[in-house]
């Protein structure tokens, strides 16, 4: 009887790290699916990344940098919900004109670029200052029409939500 408990007992452990090892695997596997997912917009959209710059002086669209400034202003106050990505999604679309798949692409590579500046806080201000190189004062009202169907949940703008319309609104020298 000893001799069965110590092999069932050595075949429970085997199969416990069998099964660990192939969660591990498939997390693995999802995580690249990610990258994968973000590489492939990026190509889609055109988007390079320039060696010795940093990501956001490789945005060449003012669509992508009011996506990427939208997903940074939702981002503000918390993890956006699934009905903030899609008010997003569709206030995108219908004021810049594009398709649903441009819209999601925007998005995937608007949050790889909000990582990549180390939060929302430093990608809007950054990308306002670009996106004015890029486009000039013309993206201002755009901008503003995606941000407000962004907020308009009924909620009041967070203090960090103020302050970063403050920061776009100095990066287009606006008064």
């Amino acid at each position: 009887m000893p001799i069965i408990l110590a092999v069932l007992s050595a075949l429970t452990t085997v199969g416990v790290f069998v099964w660990r090892a192939k969660n591990a695997a498939d997390m693995t596997h999802e995580l690249l699916d990610v990258a994968n997912d973000v590489r492939l917009a990026a190509r889609r959209m055109g988007f390079r990344r320039r060696n010795n710059q940093h990501p956001v002086e490789s945005i060449d669209t003012p669509n992508l940098a009011m996506g990427t400034i939208a997903t940074a202003f939702i981002e503000l106050s918390g993890l956006p919900t699934q009905n903030q990505r899609d008010q997003l999604n569709l206030s995108m679309r219908k004021t810049l004109r594009l398709t649903s798949e441009e819209a999601e692409e925007i998005q995937i590579l608007s949050h790889w670029l909000v990582t990549q500046c180390n939060g929302p806080d430093a990608t809007i201000s950054r990308v306002a200052r670009r996106l004015y190189k890029l486009d000039g004062a013309h993206s201002w009202e755009p901008l503003l029409t995606i941000l407000k169907s962004v907020t308009q949940d009924g909620a009041s703008l967070s203090t960090t939500q103020t302050e970063a319309l403050q920061d776009i609104q100095r990066a287009f020298r606006v008064t």
